[in-house]
């Protein structure tokens, strides 16, 4: 049988027995693929430094019929997130990138736009500066992964009355599906701001690359990342991992 070719990105690797490894592959032809990596920790020619998370590589990989894992026989890279220095922050983000699509991806369903998504964020994380940090990738990333999945409710309205929230204050809950008007928000409930409102419309209209110089501050967006995150764990039904590391991390 032919081996399938795919340009890739690494999400998560797993030591199994001795020598292999199990990675899990966002591949653009497939969508996620989970495979075994043959002798990968001996065999730098077949694979070298391409099963790094966030590395995007050309696979080259088996499926057989009525076997839930491929056979990953190589892997060429095209672009590795080590290519410069990687701060403890963009450490951080680039793992928070893996786990939401590995959280939120089905296996074997293709999705380039996703996946286009995924390599633009990847290119921002290496071209911001110390000073604009990974705020914005991370906000980028959350918005239109939360839109592209069908998880992102309309934040122009109230869920609960149609009242249209356009100028005036807004609330989320951890247990609701959208935004609330003033008078139909539930207790304990958060406020998002207007400017971050403004701010989600303007990333659905423009591509990252066009936010990438502009100065980004931890709270600037802060109460749309919450938003976000909390409308993800809600469907996944767990809570992410590396959105902890980050709201502690003190970037």
């Amino acid at each position: 049988m032919a081996l399938k070719e795919s340009e890739a990105i690494v999400l998560r690797t797993y030591p199994l027995r001795e020598a292999d490894l199990l990675v899990t592959l966002f591949t653009r032809a497939e969508g996620k693929v989970r495979g075994v990596a043959r002798s990968a920790k001996k065999s730098k020619r077949r694979f070298g430094g391409a099963l790094e998370p966030l590395t995007y590589v050309r696979a080259f990989y088996d499926v057989r019929e009525r076997q839930e894992l491929a056979r990953l026989d190589a892997c060429e890279v095209l672009e590795s997130p080590l290519a410069s220095e990687v701060s403890y922050a963009r450490a951080v983000a680039l793992g928070h990138v893996a786990e939401l699509l590995d959280e939120l991806l089905p296996d074997r369903e293709a999705n380039d736009a996703i996946f286009r998504l995924t390599l633009s964020i990847l290119h921002a994380l290496q071209k911001t500066s110390e000073s604009s940090g990974i705020w914005m990738p991370i906000t980028y990333f959350e918005l239109w992964l939360t839109r592209l999945v069908g998880f992102l409710p309309e934040l122009t309205e109230c869920i609960v009355c149609g009242r249209t929230l356009n100028g005036s204050r807004a609330f989320f809950h951890a247990l609701a599906d959208g935004l609330m008007c003033p008078d139909d928000k539930r207790l304990a409930s958060s406020e998002i701001s207007s400017e971050s409102r403004v701010l989600a419309a303007q990333m659905f209209r423009a591509p990252v690359e066009s936010f990438v110089e502009m100065p980004w501050p931890k709270t600037q967006g802060a109460d749309l990342r919450k938003f976000l995150i909390q409308t993800l764990q809600r469907h996944i039904e767990k809570k992410l991992v590396t959105a902890g590391m980050l709201e502690k991390g003190g970037f």
